[in-house]
């Protein structure tokens, strides 16, 4: 395999490893802000800041997951909105770095690196476990003077009651680790077939089940900030009614919107997602971008 090649299909599988899952011994150092994050050029543009933006929208991946899994979005939303995709230790430019096995810890990290919002409304959204670490991130925020975000989005996620005292069950070697994301479906069968790539995307994936398999949520309503669940009517990961108990982390409005799917539906209805997204964001003048109001409805998915 040609070294240009084998380049592209390590960062595509990187890209696209699925997976759910205590720190490593590995020390984490403080890292400045282009580390943790990354934005995406729209078609023929080069990459560039916020400039004229009317809304940051930081995006967190899946467990296994990259930055890159959000470079969609980003494209279909510039210039109006700036996506920062979070970038996580472990994969693709920052493969040669431990997974942090700790989602608290990971959280600590992300919140430092990204500062307070700046001009514009800040907007936090997330999938899987990508939901849990943008739930943990706006709780450090709101503790900051006017550093909660605008909104929260969290989806493919169950919401902490409906995790709370469940057994957490991590798997037990590779075969069963493989064997559960193939399931999950977000990731071509290519990937797992492949021995390189498959030794490239399991530290990344061993780390994240891990973190997951210890992490408690952080109790309470911590957040005044709008909430919304996006789920899957047949992810087993989340399932609609678990879904739903999002609602008791925060004092202000919450709304579940349910797609057709299973875990990766957001894979399956990118565009409707693209135009849910939009819908939600706000201007500088903190009010829904649409004139729909803030809840805007895509015609395949039900607002419940």
């Amino acid at each position: 395999m040609s070294g240009e090649v084998r380049g592209r299909r390590e960062a595509g599988a990187l890209n696209s490893a699925v997976g759910h899952g205590k720190a490593g011994s590995a020390e984490v150092n403080r890292q400045p802000w282009n580390v943790w994050f990354r934005r995406f050029p729209a078609v023929g543009k080069a990459v560039t800041g916020a400039g004229d933006a009317e809304c940051e929208l930081v995006c967190f991946p899946h467990a296994g997951g990259s930055a890159a899994y959000w470079q969609p979005l980003a494209v279909a939303l510039a210039p109006a909105v700036d996506v920062v995709a979070v970038q996580y230790p472990g994969r693709l430019d920052r493969l040669r770095e431990a997974p942090v096995e700790d989602l608290h810890l990971l959280a600590d990290l992300i919140t430092e690196a990204l500062g307070p919002p700046e001009r514009v409304p800040r907007v936090l959204l997330g999938h899987s476990m990508g939901a849990s670490l943008a739930y943990e991130v706006a709780v450090r925020l709101a503790r900051q003077p006017g550093g909660e975000p605008h909104l929260l989005v969290v989806s493919g996620r169950r919401g902490p009651a409906a995790a709370r005292g469940r057994s957490r069950d991590q798997p037990v070697g590779d075969a069963e680790l493989v064997e559960r994301i193939r399931r999950l479906g977000g990731t071509d069968a290519p990937v797992f077939d492949d021995p390189d790539l498959l030794e490239m995307v399991l530290p990344a994936l061993r780390g994240d089940y891990r973190a997951l398999a210890s992490y408690e949520a952080t109790p309470g309503r911590p957040l005044s900030c709008p909430v919304v669940a996006l789920a899957g009517d047949r992810d087993p990961e989340a399932p609609v009614e678990e879904a739903r108990t999002w609602g008791e982390q925060t004092s202000g409005d919450f709304r579940t919107q349910v797609f057709e799917g299973g875990h990766f539906f957001l894979n399956d209805h990118a565009g409707d997602v693209v135009d849910l997204i939009r819908g939600l964001l706000p201007t500088r003048s903190g009010r829904p971008e649409r004139t729909t109001g803030l809840w805007h409805r895509p015609p395949s998915a039900r607002n419940l």
